[in-house]
């Protein structure tokens, strides 16, 4: 990376961390997506930051009229009214008396003495940022794509003398060739909106690069978010095995001992098994011994949530108002995977906790606005990042099946889980109960047993090992309960 190369930000939050730090000044970058994903709006941010900056700007439209750009700019709480104006539509100046022009005809145009106009507004005017929204204006004019492409040469070396750095805006349209634009821009920024809600891409960024793949996307009351996708292997840390228990005895001899720092633990089973209450158990605990953890809930609201832990004897309101631990809920789709990625990033790094909870796996998946294969790539990263952190997590995954396990996590993704401990209903001589286990633990050895389990007014019970039976995790226990495992 050359250090002669100088940036300056966007005004965007997230972007300029894509873009390895912000635009590379006196280029043309281009802006590039369908009506209403935010092309415009980042111009303004871009306009908008050069004002905060003493810089001169210049908005070059032809769409909108000064006053409805001001008027939503201002909506933003973004001010433009210290900005120069070039309007170029067709109640504009430009097209006044004799020298009158129809944008719909091109061929009535006289392309040199327009581009030449905007070029002597340039001169005077001197900006350091300009905003030309949208680039398709100066296209239409030229007779052919080799006269539009010698016309955008000759403008972006004039730019470049000027030292301006300019933002183009773009609307992909079927029947212009728009590689001409993309190709001699010295970057590009996509922007889509759809189903799995807005994102952002920077496929091109001549000089220093970008941050590759799509990142997510807002557009929120104070303007453009970005949250741009976490890349773990820049947080590589040294893997050190502090043993984290439940706080029962039973269930720690389970787990050797209990769970490790830098590990991930899925907490596996049916409906109503008591998967969220393993997991509040793990939580009091971690919150008494100061690791401040953090619930994030998919599946249930808070007041549910701390409702069913004060049943068994676990005071979470408490441990909420001592500030030792935080309980939050995810609302349907109002994130993306990267929005949360990075809510959780801010809170690991700013020291706030050393332990995080998800419950569950297949909420994220609802919850969160993306495809469901791709958010499954977003939970690995998380993931990653969090182990790499230092950080233990806890995810709370719902399987098919009420009896047996067919496989040890309902999203096939196991792979991602340093520790797998499952539980599930067994079905013996007419009886129906409980078991817990351990599939899986990475970091050390793990009692290869199934033991009862029982939820009680006073918290969860971890019984003996259930010996005499077979194919418990088949589904089709064989055998009887000896009379010690009986009594309780």
């Amino acid at each position: 990376m050359s250090t002669e190369l100088q940036t300056i930000e966007t005004g965007v939050p997230g972007l300029d961390e894509i873009l390895y730090g912000g635009l590379v000044t006196d280029r043309l970058y281009l802006v590039v997506g369908r009506p209403g994903t935010g092309k415009t709006l980042l111009g303004m941010e871009f306009l908008r930051t050069g004002i905060d900056d003493g810089e001169t700007v210049l908005f070059v439209h032809g769409e909108e009229s000064k006053s409805e750009i001001l008027a939503n700019a201002s909506s933003f709480g973004i001010d433009l009214e210290t900005a120069r104006f070039l309007d170029l539509g067709p109640d504009s100046d430009f097209f006044d008396g004799d020298s009158a022009y129809d944008l719909v005809d091109s061929r009535d145009l006289e392309p040199e003495g327009f581009i030449e106009d905007i070029r002597d507004t340039i001169e005077e005017i001197d900006p350091d940022r300009v905003l030309l929204d949208p680039i398709s204006q100066l296209q239409y004019l030229e007779p052919s794509e080799y006269q539009f492409r010698k016309r955008l040469i000759s403008f972006m070396r004039f730019l470049k003398g000027q030292g301006t750095t300019v933002v183009a805006t773009m609307t992909p349209a079927p029947a212009r060739n728009d590689n001409e634009v993309r190709s001699l821009s010295d970057g590009v920024v996509e922007l889509e909106r759809g189903d799995g809600g807005r994102r952002i891409a920077v496929p091109k960024h001549r000089g220093i690069g970008q941050r590759d793949g799509s990142h997510g996307l807002e557009i929120r009351a104070n303007g453009l978010e970005v949250y741009p996708s976490l890349v773990p292997n820049q947080y590589e840390r040294e893997f050190g095995p502090d043993r984290l228990p439940f706080g029962i005895d039973e269930l720690d001899a389970l787990l050797g001992g209990g769970i490790e720092r830098g590990t991930a633990t899925f907490v596996a089973g049916p409906t109503g098994v008591g998967k969220s209450t393993v997991g509040t158990q793990f939580l009091t605990q971690a919150a008494e011994r100061g690791d401040s953890p953090v619930a994030y809930l998919f599946e249930e609201s808070p007041k549910t949530f701390v409702h069913r832990a004060d049943s068994i004897g676990l005071s979470l309101d408490r441990l909420r108002e001592e500030e030792k631990l935080s309980i939050e809920a995810v609302e349907p789709l109002a994130l993306s995977a990267e929005e949360f990625a990075q809510r959780v990033k801010r809170r690991v790094e700013s020291n706030e906790t050393g332990i995080v909870m998800i419950d569950g796996v297949e909420g994220y998946k609802v919850a969160l606005q993306g495809e469901g294969s791709k958010l499954g790539r977003k939970l690995h990263a998380l993931i990653r990042y969090l182990k790499n952190e230092n950080v233990a997590v806890l995810l709370l995954d719902e399987t098919d099946q009420v009896t047996g396990m067919p496989s040890a996590t309902s999203a096939k993704i196991s792979y991602i889980a340093d520790n797998v401990v499952f539980l599930n209903y067994v079905e013996t001589g007419g009886e129906l109960r409980k078991g817990i286990g351990v599939l899986k633990k990475r970091a050390g050895n793990f009692e290869r047993t199934i033991r009862e389990f029982e939820i009680t007014p006073e918290g969860i019970v971890v019984g003996e090992p259930l010996t005499g039976i077979e194919g418990i995790l088949e589904g089709t226990p064989t055998g009887r309960l000896r009379a010690a495992d009986r009594t309780k």
